[in-house]
C-alpha cells in the first residue's frame, strides 16, 4: 500500500522540481489550433483553465515535430522557429500558476495522412497503408531516420526556449515511434529492425540526442503502451523495453494503459501494468500511468498500485477543478454525457466539442436533449 495520496507534491529526483500534487493532464487531441501549426487561443485557454484547476503537471496534446509528421487537422507543431511566440504565451500562462507544463512529441508515420502533408506516409517498412495516396507507405531510408531523429531533438531545443519545463515523447498508441517497436510494422533487416533492441534504437537515439542539447534542468520523459496487437506490440517486449529506458537516466516512463485496472497474466501471476513494472524494476524513474482514472478512489488505488503520478484525460475535459477535490475520498464527479453548455464553461470551443462526439455517449445529442 503506497504512503501517497493523490493530493501529496512530488519531487522529480534528477532536477528536484516540484509537482504541486500526483495529478497529470494526459495529453488529448482537441484540433483547435491553426493549419500552419501555430497553437491557438483556444488551445491555450483550454490547457490554462486545467492549470487553473490545480493539476500538477499539465501537457499538451501530440504536437508534431515536422510538417510531415502531422497526423490531423487542428494539430499544433514544434517544427518551425515561428511558432516559439505563441509557445511561450502558453507556458507563462500555466506558470502564472503553480502547474508544470509538458509538450507532448510526436511523428504520425503511417496515420499521416497524404492529404494533410502531401507526402507519402514514412513508416519503418514499407507496407499497406490506408494513409496514402499508393495505398503503400514509405520505407524509412537511414538518412530519413537521421532526420526524424534531428527533427525531435530540434522541437525539444524550441520547447525549452519556449518556457516548457519537459517533454514527453510519444512512443504509445501507434504512431512512428510505437511503429518501429511493433513486429508487424516494423519488417527491417538492419540496425532499426529485427530484434527488441534494434527495433528501440530510434526512441533511444532520439532520447540520447534530446538530452544532450536541452539544459539539464529540463525533464524528459516516454509514453509507451503495454500492447498493440494490430502493430504487433507485445507486452514481454514492452517489459524487457522498461530496461533499455531506465538505462537512459530520464525522468519519467508514462505508462499508456487504456485501463489501469486491467490486468495481464505475467510472471504466472495476474497483476496490473503498473504492478508488473513496478514490482519488477528498482530505481525506476518517475511513473505515470494513465487510463479509466476518475475518482479519487480510483486515483489513490493506482498509487497503490506503485505509480507515482496519476493521469488522467476524459475526466478532465468535464471537470477542470479534478485536482483541487482530490483531499475528498468521497469524490466521484459527474460522468457524461455532458451538455455543450457545460463542455463550454469547461473552456471546449466547437470545434473540441464536435470531436467529442465520436467518444459515444459523451455529448448529450442536442435534439434529444431539448425534448427533455
Amino acid at each position: 500500500m503506497s504512503k501517497n495520496n493523490p493530493e501529496d507534491p512530488f519531487v522529480f529526483k534528477r532536477t528536484g522540481k516540484v509537482v504541486q500534487n500526483r495529478s497529470v493532464l494526459a495529453a488529448m487531441t482537441n484540433k483547435q489550433s491553426h493549419d500552419n501549426g501555430i497553437i491557438s487561443n483556444d488551445e491555450i485557454k483550454w490547457l490554462a483553465e486545467r492549470a487553473k484547476g490545480g493539476f500538477g503537471i499539465i501537457t499538451t496534446a501530440a504536437t508534431n515535430v515536422s510538417k510531415e509528421g502531422k497526423a490531423w487537422e487542428g494539430e499544433f507543431g514544434v517544427y518551425s522557429d515561428s511558432q516559439i511566440p505563441k509557445l511561450k504565451k502558453l507556458t507563462s500562462n500555466i506558470h502564472s500558476t503553480k502547474s508544470l507544463i509538458f509538450a507532448q512529441l510526436f511523428h504520425g508515420g503511417l496515420k499521416c495522412p497524404q492529404k494533410l502533408t502531401n507526402k507519402t506516409p514514412l513508416g519503418p517498412s514499407k507496407i499497406k497503408c490506408n494513409e496514402s495516396d499508393s495505398g503503400y507507405s514509405k520505407k524509412a531510408s537511414k538518412e530519413d531516420i537521421l532526420k526524424i531523429i534531428k527533427d525531435f531533438t530540434n522541437a525539444a531545443i524550441r520547447c525549452s526556449k519556449s518556457g516548457f519545463d519537459g517533454i514527453e515523447l510519444h512512443g504509445a498508441h501507434g504512431y512512428l515511434i510505437s511503429q518501429f517497436l511493433g513486429k508487424k510494422t516494423n519488417l527491417r533487416t538492419d540496425n532499426w529492425g529485427g530484434s527488441l533492441e534494434n527495433r528501440a534504437r530510434i526512441l533511444i537515439q532520439i532520447c540520447e540526442s534530446i538530452k544532450k542539447n536541452v539544459p539539464k534542468s529540463f525533464l524528459i520523459g516516454v509514453r509507451i503502451s503495454p500492447e498493440i496487437n494490430s502493430i504487433g506490440i507485445e507486452i514481454q517486449d514492452t517489459i524487457k523495453l522498461i530496461e533499455y529506458i531506465k538505462k537512459l537516466n530520464l525522468d519519467f516512463i508514462h505508462l499508456s494503459c487504456w485501463n489501469v485496472f486491467s490486468t495481464y497474466k505475467v510472471f504466472k501471476v495476474n497483476a496490473t501494468f503498473t504492478e508488473i513494472i513496478t514490482q519488477n524494476y528498482e530505481n525506476l524513474p518517475a511513473i505515470i500511468s494513465t487510463g479509466a482514472i476518475w475518482s479519487q478512489k480510483d486515483a489513490k488505488k493506482l498509487l497503490n498500485q506503485g505509480a507515482d503520478l496519476v493521469g488522467v484525460g476524459r475526466v478532465a475535459i468535464a471537470h477542470p477543478n479534478w485536482p483541487k477535490n482530490l483531499h475528498d475520498i468521497n469524490y466521484n464527479p459527474k460522468k457524461p454525457p455532458f451538455t455543450e453548455q457545460h463542455l463550454k464553461k469547461s473552456k471546449l470551443n466547437k470545434i473540441f466539442i464536435n470531436y467529442m462526439r465520436n467518444w459515444d455517449g459523451f455529448v448529450i445529442n442536442k435534439k434529444l436533449y431539448n425534448k427533455e
